[in-house]
């Protein structure tokens, strides 16, 4: 059946209806309920009267208002994209060029010099770095430049080891490196034979407290081993430093460390060294053999002025106050030696260290740091004493020095056992 032109819709179902047509029942969508809700049926009758109800098909059909076409979206704007771009191969662009300056007076300015970063820490490094091979380089010279000769002794039945550090020091008469001219300048008096000792002293450095410098008087009476009584000095005319180390061994029952040994031109260069040496002398002193006119009071003593102030015998007491001059040098030499102002001045220092190396004669095991200890031990307090003496006697080697035996022993005993030595026995 063809549609029907007015409505669009075939006849019968999809008719419009009529108001010919019975009462249709009218379905209206309502929202959903719960299952146990039931809606009515709602029944629709022709002219609103109780008629038959109205079909499906013969409901008023209602026209479909037109369906309102969507808004249209927003207008974007039209994106524009760059053009495709071609990879260029890079390159660097050159500097402008720079016109020289115009040279004035005849002369090309030079280029402004690129400043270098500085690094004060490595130049601080580098200058540590030096002044220790600096340091090093001078011990080593110095070492080389010390006399070595066998001063200790091997022998049977020697002293054993004994605590504390024993240091046997002696200065020798011996003549042989000095020239004429120095030999008048020092009044040593020329050739006298053999070589003996002016000095022998015995330092003993204790495990704690302060050192010991004792005076062993050279005229001291003593058994010279495998030669019988004779004065101390006579042993090392004998048989050298080994027998005099061997002989002062025995004497007193002290083991010997380490043994120096200086003569007239060492001596007497080493004060120089140092500029002069201050004494202070109670009373004046003449010697012409020793070539000494000093004043009483305090001075200042030239090398070979001190060499003469250490030797003479020309004062009441002769050799007991020769001991004690030889003692008042020693500490007075050390403490310069040791001082701030020496050991801060390299003028100084270096001059004095060179000289005492250069004129020290040492065993084959000492070295220079061994003598450095020596002077810092007695830089401080040092007890200053000599033998204990018993009197003086004419034997068949001459007029000799004897010790006090009783006192001696107890005196070299308390050095052995690394003890202070009582106060009654010292002498001052």
């Amino acid at each position: 059946m063809p549609p029907d032109p007015r409505y669009g819709r075939p006849p019968g179902g999809d008719r419009r209806p009529s108001p010919e047509d019975g009462p249709t029942v009218r379905h209206n969508p309502a929202p959903r309920r719960g299952a146990s809700h039931v809606e009515p049926t709602q029944v629709l009758h022709r002219g609103n009267s109780g008629d038959q109800p109205l079909a499906y098909s013969q409901m008023p059909y209602e026209r479909e208002k037109p369906r309102q076409p969507p808004p249209p979206p927003p207008r974007r704007e039209q994106v524009r994209h760059a053009p495709t771009q071609r990879p260029v191969p890079h390159h660097d662009a050159l500097p402008p060029r720079r016109t020289p300056p115009p040279i004035i007076g005849g002369r090309q300015p030079q280029p402004p010099r690129r400043r270098r970063n500085r690094h004060p820490f490595r130049w601080f490094t580098v200058i540590v770095v030096l002044l220790i091979a600096g340091i090093v380089a001078a011990v080593v010279h110095l070492d080389n430049s010390l006399t070595r000769i066998t001063a200790l002794p091997s022998y049977s039945d020697r002293v054993s080891n004994t605590p504390g550090t024993n240091w046997l020091l002696v200065g020798s008469d011996g003549r042989g490196d000095l020239s004429t001219e120095q030999e008048q300048e020092l009044a040593t008096g020329g050739d006298t034979g053999p070589e003996r000792t002016d000095t022998i002293m015995m330092v003993h450095i204790p495990s704690s407290g302060p050192s010991t410098m004792v005076s062993l008087p050279r005229d001291s009476y003593v058994n010279i081993p495998g030669h019988g009584k004779d004065k101390l000095n006579a042993s090392f005319a004998i048989g050298g430093a080994s027998l005099l180390v061997q002989t002062v061994e025995e004497a007193t029952g002290v083991r010997i460390d380490h043994y120096a040994q200086i003569g007239f031109g060492g001596f007497a260069s080493v004060v120089d060294a140092l500029g002069g040496l201050e004494m202070c002398l109670d009373e004046p002193i003449v010697d012409p053999l020793a070539g000494l006119d000093l004043p009483a009071g305090c001075q200042e003593l030239s090398g070979p002025q001190a060499l003469g102030f250490v030797r003479t015998r020309a004062t009441p007491n002769a050799d007991v106050d020769r001991m004690n001059h030889q003692r008042m040098f020693m500490a007075a030499l050390l403490k310069k030696a040791t001082s701030a102002g020496t050991l801060a001045n390299p003028f100084a220092l270096w001059p004095m260290a060179t000289g005492i190396a250069g004129s020290l004669k040492v065993d084959d095991g000492d070295h220079i740091w061994n003598l450095a200890a020596l002077g810092w031990a007695m830089r401080g307090e040092t007890v200053t004493t000599s033998v204990p003496i018993g009197g003086f006697d004419d034997t068949d080697v001459g007029n000799v020095l004897l010790w006090d035996k009783a006192k001696a022993s107890g005196f070299f005993e308390a050095l052995a056992t690394d003890q202070q030595i009582p106060e009654e026995l010292l002498t001052r």
